[in-house]
């Protein structure tokens, strides 16, 4: 086998392996890049039933703490005194 074709043998596959290397160093990497990005992006919304989810609980909290003012007044109301107890829970308890 002469020079020539031993070149015509090795140039399409030396062009190939250049081609993947090309591939591996700049397309993969910022394929990967890209794709991360785009999965971030599309996950910092809300899905509707998330959303609904997180719109009842809030819902929840502000009833919640509807309720506590308003035992908080009745306490006032009947016993003047009740954050001055000795139980070490209520003891530190602040009005909302």
């Amino acid at each position: 086998m002469n020079a020539s074709a031993l070149a015509v043998l090795l140039g399409p596959s030396d062009n190939l392996l250049d081609g993947l290397i090309f591939l591996v160093i700049t397309i993969v990497p910022l394929w990967l890049i890209l794709n991360f990005i785009a999965k971030t992006r599309g996950t910092r919304h809300l899905n509707q039933q998330d959303a609904e989810a997180f719109d009842r609980l809030s819902q929840t909290a502000a009833r919640m703490e509807q309720r506590m003012v308003t035992l908080e007044r009745i306490l006032d109301a009947e016993l003047p005194n009740w954050r001055q107890t000795s139980e070490p829970g209520l003891r530190n308890h602040e009005t909302i």
